[in-house]
């Protein structure tokens, strides 16, 4: 399979006839680290740790994250299913055979964002979803990072992505340079063979670097996430805004493009049920239970940290590491 073939067929997949078109495509799904080290995303005082979706065909969504994204089934049983890699849990899958569908107008999950140690890797996976035929949403170059987006089958979104060293960032009074621009797929292909297809599981340093949400109220959802969990601003746009921890480029994001004016979340509905957000220190943990409280959020206390709620019911967990 040559560069250029590669190149078609990612389109195709895409439902693109031009980069231009799969970037705009990218636009609306969100609008490179060296080595096998954790990545700047994992060194930050808090990161993103794992999350837990409801699904309707455990075995069909389990089988997409094990064959797609190359995760490792680590447990599975009718009620459940953990997935992740190097031993570490990043995915639970809770079986709700009798849900509906949740809708993409309502708050909720936009998109779990798997980052990539290496631009490498992540030209290797873009080979293996070529070669599999793997139905894309788009590509996408952020400044940042580099992007692939597609939906799991029953709409869960996902970025698979590879951060640009932290040095190319560019900031300016507290906000990080973001765009989406052409994926330069030549480019990218270029550090792997497009003719052999050797990506067979995700790369042991492989994290969920970021989550995106939908929301009902922009400025809510910072009040809440910014105001009560402690995420910093970096970048506010077109109906989004970006908070990370540590100078990330983002751990978070929110939009209201589909979910303007969504209210409470139907728990019976499939969707994500919870993320977490890991404490790299104790001291850090006791801090964000403090600033909780004070903020009058719905705090439950947990055997490894707390959880609490957000304006739209979506449940995130504060975890020791």
């Amino acid at each position: 399979m040559t560069i250029d073939l590669t190149r078609r067929t990612l389109l195709q997949l895409a439902g693109a006839t031009s980069l231009a078109m799969a970037a705009a495509a990218a636009a609306r799904a969100e609008g490179t680290a060296q080595g096998g080290g954790p990545t700047y995303a994992s060194r930050t005082p808090m990161r993103v740790g794992m999350v837990t979706l409801r699904v309707k065909n455990l075995d069909k969504v389990a089988d997409y994250y094990r064959d797609v994204i190359g995760l490792t089934v680590m447990e599975r049983s009718a009620a459940t299913a953990k997935l992740g890699t190097s031993g570490i849990t990043l995915l639970v899958l809770e079986a709700r055979p009798d849900a509906a569908i949740e809708p993409r107008n309502a708050a909720g999950l936009y998109h779990t964002a798997f980052l990539m140690p290496t631009r490498k890797d992540l030209a290797r996976w873009l080979v293996h979803a070529a070669s599999h035929r793997v139905p894309l949403s788009g590509f996408a170059d952020h400044l940042v990072s580099e992007s692939v987006y597609l939906d799991d089958p029953e709409g869960n979104g996902i970025e698979v992505y590879a951060d640009r060293d932290p040095s190319q960032w560019q900031w300016s009074e507290g906000s990080v340079k973001m765009a989406t621009d052409e994926l330069n797929i030549p480019d990218l292909l270029s550090l792997t063979n497009t003719r052999v297809a050797d990506y067979a599981k995700a790369p042991d340093g492989m994290r969920i670097g970021h989550m995106h949400l939908r929301v009902g109220d922009l400025a809510q959802a910072e009040s809440f996430y910014h105001g009560t969990i402690g995420l910093d601003p970096t970048r506010r746009r077109n109906g989004a805004a970006f908070l990370s921890s540590g100078r990330y480029h983002h751990h978070l994001g929110m939009n209201v493009w589909q979910s303007q004016g969504a209210g409470q979340r139907d728990d019976s509905t499939t969707g994500l049920a919870w993320f977490s957000l890991l404490m790299a220190k104790p001291e850090l943990l006791a801090a964000q239970e403090e600033r909780l409280r004070r903020g009058g959020a719905k705090v439950t206390s947990l055997a490894d940290g707390v959880e609490a709620i957000d304006p739209w019911g979506t449940r995130v967990r504060l975890l020791r590491v």
